[in-house]
């Protein structure tokens, strides 16, 4: 969030630059009162602002069918739609501006507990001795499927944890996540729950790790490795 004002607000920033009736796209995922303060600050110089923070991770973003999540007054929105259906498959607009960033602190919520949930129950089939691979293609179709499961479980019994979306970033949306509950009176049990899993990994030297590596916590507790048996 500070990086992003400072780019956009501060001296020589794009506030300094642009004509009014530009519009400004911002991308990254940031705090949503981020989002409303910035787009209020170029409103005041006639300059239109857009938070449309993506979801998807890296595959998704070489394809071009990235979920983008908007945050725009609805013209605004239309007049910029055509260029963010360029990288993304879904491109919804959400709400004025800040709804975008809402709705991705949402994702990332379902997207670290689906992971934990994942770990947790690797885990315990590990454990108990049943082959974690036949446990995943035994549950990917039902009910516990998702598409966190078949991105991550697979990686994580090849023992693949090379950054798609780090640790450590995870932990930066976290903290924007716990920060906006705080603001709007939102308790977030889970979400700090996973966030102190992924402060211990990072404690550990995990945190440029892919996220699906929260499996280590799992592991480290219960002296167990998810891993195909043979």
């Amino acid at each position: 969030s500070p990086q992003v004002k400072e780019v956009v607000l501060g001296d020589g920033g794009v506030i300094e630059g642009a004509k009014a009736g530009a519009m400004v796209i911002d991308m990254s995922s940031i705090e949503p009162l981020v989002s409303r303060e910035i787009g209020e600050k170029l409103a005041e110089k006639g300059i239109r602002f857009i938070d449309a923070p993506v979801s998807g991770g890296e595959p998704k973003a070489i394809e071009g069918t990235l979920s983008i999540m908007v945050g725009a007054k609805e013209e605004d929105f239309n007049e910029a739609e055509p260029t963010l259906k360029a990288m993304g498959a879904s491109v919804v607009l959400c709400g004025d501006v800040g709804a975008g960033n809402v709705t991705k602190l949402a994702n990332q919520i379902i997207v670290a507990v689906n992971i934990a949930a994942m770990s947790e129950a690797l885990v315990l089939a590990t454990k108990a001795g049943v082959d974690p691979e036949s446990v995943y293609k035994a549950i990917r179709g039902g009910l516990a499927g998702s598409t966190v499961l078949d991105a991550k479980a697979p990686l994580v019994m090849a023992r693949k944890f090379d950054p798609g979306f780090r640790i450590n970033l995870h932990i930066k949306d976290l903290n924007n996540i716990l920060g906006t509950g705080h603001e709007v009176g939102a308790p977030l049990p889970l979400t700090a729950s996973v966030m102190e899993m992924m402060q211990s990994l990072k404690v550990d030297g995990h945190g440029d790790k892919d996220h699906g590596s929260l499996v280590l916590f799992y592991e480290k507790l219960a002296n167990a490795i998810v891993t195909k048996q043979a």
